[in-house]
């Protein structure tokens, strides 16, 4: 969505934009619909990948668990799960990601257009993380173009540490990213992140390279897409406080303490709530976890954007689940340009939390504190008849992060990268700080 967005608003901005796509990439879904927002005058290049359809993925995904063992750690009773031997080949082969599959032919084609077309500024913007290898690639053969690098997640910490949900968790591929990561910041113009603190962990990991390379470009929402709800509601069928959670469920949403929490409320509070699920749901373990919930729980699946978004509509609450101290999911922008109230529970020292208190676009809990989380639904009950005057987030605040307020930033940074003044220190220190305000 940061791209299609960038990909509808920059052509406004006296951008001429060639797109280098995939035309077979694997995804959860697709909703072709959102293409007819593009402007026409914007060249979509798409070329064909070798990575295989999700499905397909998901199958052998399957199929590798099966034969997955487990063995317990030397030094203590916690266990973990070490790869089976066809996993083992398939991560070898595939480092750091499994499109890397694409890069023999996002490379070449690349090349082509930055030479027929008269490219001024290339942005890559990641995951998948194997893109980061064109970086290095497009420097030897065109030393003087900009390269900005965009980092829609934080990649080394976040991977490897925090909440490992990458393809491969190995030491070895840990090494691998380190290498690529640190060669496409050495041969970027510029490094963009979507959250303060990713900015700072990733400048922190190169110290050598100016604080002036690394600025910050948030995320943020469309509001031609959303609808703000009316002040005044109607009454539920049965009384029933619904609360929506939108996007994917992986590692880093999974709904553990979620559903301990909501299993352990009054009966009386428990009966009041719908909790509906709209997304993917990645592996089989969470949804079962999910549907012990019972009565309380509706998984709609993945569903159209505008479906999404009118279902976050129909709501009381937003429910948003972060475990993620770095990165801030895209649905909290959606849900904060929505007006709905966000009943989080996030990551006490994270990025989420600060921006969700700064913008009071509503209520949280800490991500694994079981008895804060019940407390937060408990509470959440107690003021659903009152919510229009007890939910009074920014609005100001709020309206800095639309998508198109960000392109017209954005397309200020490549402005500046294109003719050269990121090379003063002093001019560059000055666009950040211009970029990071609505952060502060």
């Amino acid at each position: 969505m940061r791209a299609a967005s960038l990909a509808r608003y920059f052509p406004a901005e006296g951008f001429r934009l060639h797109v280098l796509t995939a035309r077979n990439a694997s995804a959860v879904g697709s909703d072709p619909s959102l293409l007819k927002e593009i402007p026409p005058e914007v060249t979509v290049h798409r070329t064909l990948t070798l990575d295989l359809p999700f499905n397909v993925k998901k199958r052998l995904k399957k199929l590798i668990a099966r034969d997955t063992h487990t063995n317990t750690k030397p030094t203590g009773s916690t266990e973990f799960r070490r790869p089976s031997f066809l996993k083992r080949i398939m991560q070898d082969l595939l480092q750091p990601d499994p499109q890397v599959t694409w890069l023999p032919i996002l490379s070449r084609a690349a090349r082509r257009i930055v030479r027929s077309g008269g490219i001024d500024v290339v942005l890559i913007t990641v995951p998948p993380f194997s893109s980061l290898l064109l970086v290095e690639k497009l420097r030897r053969e065109f030393p003087d173009l900009a390269i900005v690098t965009d980092f829609r997640d934080e990649w080394i910490l976040t991977s490897f540490e925090l909440v490992s949900f990458s393809f491969s968790s190995s030491e070895r591929t840990r090494k691998f990213a380190e290498t690529i990561e640190a060669g496409a910041v050495k041969n970027s113009t510029a490094v963009v992140t979507v959250t303060d603190a990713a900015r700072r962990v990733i400048s922190g990991r190169y110290p050598r390279e100016p604080e002036s390379k690394f600025l910050l470009v948030p995320n943020g929402f469309d509001a031609t897409r959303l609808q703000r709800p009316s002040p005044t509601r109607d009454p539920r069928l049965g009384g029933k406080i619904i609360v929506t959670y939108v996007g994917t469920v992986y590692a880093s949403t999974e709904p553990t303490e979620l559903v301990q929490a909501m299993q352990t409320l009054p009966l009386d509070v428990k009966a009041r709530f719908k909790l509906r699920f709209v997304g993917h749901i990645e592996e089989s373990r969470f949804r079962e976890m999910l549907l012990q919930l019972g009565e309380m729980i509706e998984l709609k699946g993945f569903l159209p954007q505008a479906e999404a978004l009118t279902a976050m509509n129909e709501t009381d609450y937003v429910l948003l689940i972060n475990h993620d101290p770095l990165n801030v999911g895209g649905k909290f922008y959606d849900y904060v340009g929505g007006g709905k109230p966000i009943l989080g529970a996030v990551h006490p020292k994270g990025e989420t939390r600060r921006l969700l208190e700064d913008l009071k676009a509503g209520w949280w809990a800490g991500n694994r504190d079981v008895a804060g989380i019940r407390q937060l639904f408990i509470d959440a009950a107690a003021r659903a008849s009152s919510l229009d005057k007890e939910f009074q987030p920014d609005l100001h605040k709020i309206a800095q992060y639309e998508r198109k307020i960000l392109a017209q930033r954005y397309a200020a940074l490549l402005r500046s990268v294109a003719t050269s003044t990121l090379v003063s220190e002093g001019a560059s220190r000055t666009l950040g700080t211009q970029l990071a305000e609505i952060e502060e």
